[in-house]
């Protein structure tokens, strides 16, 4: 995929390097000629050097072939500007971050097919970390509607040595949440379980649910013995 980066700043710059990692063929354009100058020689990415909301730049740096486009700019209003820009021109994948709240609308009108706040996602973070500090990670999908948490299991675990089937089947188990993912040990691959997977000790489980069963789930999960109801 080719994927135009508008906004060389740390965000920008991060995001272009894991992209290349990622096998992607990567443009960024920044107003900036040191910002262009360390694209192209520390990450090895296209740069163009120019305002990232001149069409003359966009046409450039290949907005017409573009898969994705990021905007990561310094400004709410310039990140707007730029995602209507990209729907005029055909981008399919329109990202853009968002700095104040009153602009996610717009942002979604003008055809921002995935908004991000940078600061939504920190407090949300530090919070989750505050207040479930057993989580080892946890991300949010459809505007925090469902959690997606990563858990390990205690030897002492409640669950520790039962199938996925006995743990669905268990009345305590709270509804609405969903195991998607199982990894053995942490040196091995993280696999897709089904209802014959047996949870062992030191294992690590991904979990789906949402906001409000976060508490349930974790202690059904980490509990040494069944949850009362």
């Amino acid at each position: 995929m080719y994927i135009l980066i508008c906004g060389a700043g740390l965000v920008g710059i991060s995001l272009a390097q894991k992209l290349v990692e990622l096998g992607h063929t990567v443009g960024i354009i920044d107003s900036d000629p040191n910002a262009c100058r360390y694209a192209r020689e520390q990450i090895g990415v296209m740069a163009f050097e120019g305002s990232a909301v001149s069409t003359d730049v966009l046409l450039e740096a290949g907005i017409r072939k573009a898969n994705a486009l990021a905007a990561v700019l310094r400004s709410d209003a310039l990140n707007l500007a730029l995602v209507t820009l990209a729907k005029h021109y055909g981008v399919s994948q329109i990202l853009s971050r968002l700095r104040h709240p009153d602009f996610a609308q717009p942002l979604r009108l003008s055809g921002a097919s995935h908004i991000i706040s940078t600061v939504d996602l920190s407090v949300s973070t530090m919070v989750n970390a505050i207040e479930y500090p057993q989580v080892e990670s946890m991300m949010h999908f459809e505007q925090g509607q469902i959690e997606v948490l990563k858990l390990s299991i205690a030897d002492n675990s409640y669950v520790a040595g039962r199938t996925l089937a006995q743990i669905a089947q268990d009345g305590k188990f709270p509804k609405g949440s969903l195991i998607i993912g199982y990894q053995p040990h942490p040196n091995e691959d993280l696999m897709i379980p089904n209802g014959s997977t047996m949870l062992e000790s030191g294992s690590t489980v991904l979990i789906a649910t949402k906001p409000g069963l976060l508490r349930p789930i974790i202690d059904f999960m980490q509990g040494s013995e069944s949850p009362k109801k």
